[in-house]
């Protein structure tokens, strides 16, 4: 029998992949009513990669996770599960993962894909984390993409400048006499505040075959205001509750990395939290909303940057339609 006690699920590498396309804010002033200065002011997203009409969340997908796997010096056979953080995945089913899965070669691996938008990535180390630690697996290959411009209205100005496609990944590993790995995590839903971020068109509740469901959306609706309301708040009591739980300090940490939705958000979060600027990494000018692959994207360049090394303490924090939101801390 495995011996359980102290067994930890340590990030053993991080790979990601983005389109070549780059849609600027200039490029948005030609399709929609808008301009760069006022999608800055409200947003500090300057461009975003979006997806060729080949491109698609599992291409992009099966690229981060062979390129997690080679920075993890991990081969496909080891890989025990697969878990894709989604909600524009190729088809409504089957799960993404099981083409990645099938792709990338990972012949012993379980897959299945997670349903929290833009916190996806944090729902989805939980478990891994979790089956890991339970000692069910060894190696865990968590990816989180999105290709939401897929699903926007390029008319409304409101979310259509928000959101870039991407995808990225990290291999977790099962390690014993170690104080690295994932040490705390906070995960939170509010389903009174669905209405707020949907897209009505398409499931069993308004199927594409019902004539009632032509007067529904089949793009993005987003109140942004009563999201940006609640993000706000989100962000500041995931992260001051992962840091209870761990026992420590907003000191201790040495690199936040937010969900990359909007610059004011994570300014207003990092305030809130007492953050300083330097510990705080951002990428949203360049890549704008990426949903469930923000996160790990954010990762995954932090550690290219040289901003997150082993031994160091990073706090990331995802929150998105459901409504659903949380938090991670994990020793790198």
């Amino acid at each position: 029998m495995t011996d359980l006690k102290g067994l930890r699920a340590v990030v053993a590498g991080t790979g990601s992949a983005t389109p070549d396309k780059v849609l600027s804010n200039r490029d948005l002033e030609k399709i929609v009513e808008t301009s760069d200065e006022w999608i800055i002011q409200r947003t500090g997203i300057h461009e975003r990669r979006i997806c060729n009409d080949d491109e698609t969340t599992g291409s992009l997908s099966i690229i981060a996770a062979q390129r997690a796997l080679e920075s993890s010096k991990t081969s496909a056979e080891e890989v025990d599960l697969i878990i894709e953080a989604t909600v524009t995945g190729e088809y409504i089913w089957p799960a993404t993962a099981c083409f990645v899965q099938a792709a990338i070669g990972a012949t012993n691996a379980g897959a299945f894909d997670i349903s929290a938008a833009c916190a996806g990535f944090i729902y989805a180390v939980a478990n891994a984390t979790s089956m890991i630690e339970a000692g069910h697996i060894r190696t865990a290959l968590v990816v989180g993409a999105d290709c939401l411009t897929k699903q926007v209205d390029w008319s409304d100005r409101s979310t259509c400048i928000l959101f870039g496609d991407a995808a990225a990944a990290c291999v977790l590993k099962a390690a014993k006499d170690t104080d690295r790995g994932v040490i705390e995590t906070v995960l939170r839903a509010d389903g009174r505040g669905a209405k707020h971020i949907i897209l009505e068109r398409g499931g069993s509740r308004w199927p594409r075959c019902v004539p009632e469901s032509l007067t529904k959306s089949d793009t993005i609706f987003m109140a942004g205001q009563e999201v940006y309301r609640f993000a706000i708040i989100a962000m500041g009591d995931a992260c001051e509750a992962v840091m209870r739980k761990a026992g420590i300090q907003t000191a201790d940490v040495d690199l936040f990395v937010p969900h990359q939705a909007n610059l004011r958000i994570i300014e207003s979060a990092s305030g809130r939290l007492g953050i300083p600027e330097n510990k705080v990494f951002v990428n949203v000018d360049r890549y704008g909303n990426t949903s469930g692959a923000s996160v790990p994207l954010a990762l995954d360049e932090a550690v290219r940057q040289g901003r997150l090394k082993p031994g160091m303490l990073v706090m990331t924090v995802g929150f998105g339609a459901g409504l659903v939101w949380g938090a991670n801390l994990i020793r790198w």
